[in-house]
């Protein structure tokens, strides 16, 4: 019997915080590209060590603070280090550290690595490089630059420069804001039910609303999906909706309510539902928004500081308050029996040893 281990997503997250937190201590300027990758300004950094040996230092400290092996590439360009990255990880006598620096070194990587491997260039590209016979990311990196801009544009143009050592994708020191914020699940079993799905919706919306407040902004949109499983035998069924808000808002309540009016719209009986989700965007700064003149609707009186109290409450533990709406039936909600014990956040889930 095999079992597999439900996600933890509060664990991931606080290895990750670990991670991140040791790396800006090893170089002046980082960005974090996502939660288990970042990029180091290594500039300058050459004359005074070898960096392959910073790179094994960088191993040893992630290991002794965080518990987790990691990966690391030198490079001149982003696609480069990506590149070293994966020779890193893929090719166990690397150590888990590759210096890309030198041209020689470069060139050989490519000439091994297929170009679906090369960062930016998706499966539908990679398709179409192959028919034109460029197969790996050395051929990649030889095709000249102006047919490449025509016929893929100008991103795969900036990659084929990136191979070739021209840095052309700047270091984003500062997260760029959101365009969109997405809450979505599969279910734990199917939905048939509208109450359940009424439930499901509005447990998105809350958390949609607090993702929205944790940017410090306010949206004008709220969308709404409700999809069967492509794969289950039955009726399938897939809809979308979404309208624009009277005031832009990041109270949950109008978040709620707008979802709620939607749902109704393109909710359909007979069909078991998969999933469903909720997207918020057209984001603005709330210091500077525009009432509509013409709307008899007006914002909450007190708005701002309930929803930071909600936050404020709920941050000590999900959901210690929530809205009567998304109900107390959990059983349609996304299955997680066999949770990973949460060794760096919970105290209960510590190993315990008897002497």
């Amino acid at each position: 019997m095999t079992g597999i281990l439900s996600q933890l997503y509060v664990l991931y997250a606080d290895i990750s915080n670990r991670v991140m937190d040791t790396l800006s201590d090893f170089a002046p300027r980082v960005e974090t590209y996502s939660i288990d990758e970042q990029y180091l300004d290594m500039t300058g950094m050459s004359r005074n060590f070898p960096l392959e040996d910073y790179g094994r230092k960088i191993q040893q400290r992630i290991l002794q603070i965080a518990h987790v092996p990691v990966g690391v590439g030198f490079a001149q360009t982003k696609t480069l280090a990506k590149l070293a990255n994966h020779a890193a990880k893929t090719w166990t006598k690397t150590g888990g550290v590759v210096d890309l620096s030198a041209t020689s070194r470069q060139k050989r990587l490519m000439s091994l690595v297929p170009v679906n491997e090369v960062w930016g260039v998706g499966r539908k590209i990679s398709n179409r490089l192959n028919a034109m016979g460029i197969v790996t990311a050395l051929d990649l990196a030889r095709a000249e630059t102006t047919m490449i801009r025509k016929t893929f544009g100008v991103v795969v143009e900036r990659t084929v420069r990136e191979l070739n050592g021209e840095s052309c994708i700047e270091l984003e020191e500062v997260a760029k804001t959101k365009e969109q914020i997405i809450c979505s699940r599969s279910f734990g079993k199917k939905i048939e039910l509208y109450e359940h799905m009424h439930q499901a919706i509005c447990e998105y919306s809350e958390r949609a609303a607090e993702k929205l407040r944790a940017e410090k902004r306010v949206c004008s949109f709220v969308s709404v999906f409700i999809q069967t499983s492509h794969y289950a035998s039955g009726p399938q069924y897939y809809n979308h909706r979404s309208e624009r808000l009277e005031y832009p808002s990041a109270d949950t309540r109008d978040i709620i309510n707008a979802a709620v009016r939607l749902l109704k719209t393109i909710w359909k009986s007979g069909v078991k539902y998969h999933k469903a989700g909720i997207m918020l965007t057209d984001f603005s700064d709330p210091s500077v928004t525009q009432l509509n003149l013409f709307s008899d609707s007006k914002p909450y009186k007190g708005s701002e500081q309930l929803m930071k109290t909600l936050d404020q409450i709920n941050n000590r533990g999900v959901s210690k308050i929530w809205f009567a709406g998304k109900g107390m039936d959990t059983n349609w909600r996304m299955k997680r029996e066999m949770l990973s014990p949460a060794y760096t956040t919970r105290i209960s889930d510590l190993p315990v040893v008897k002497i």
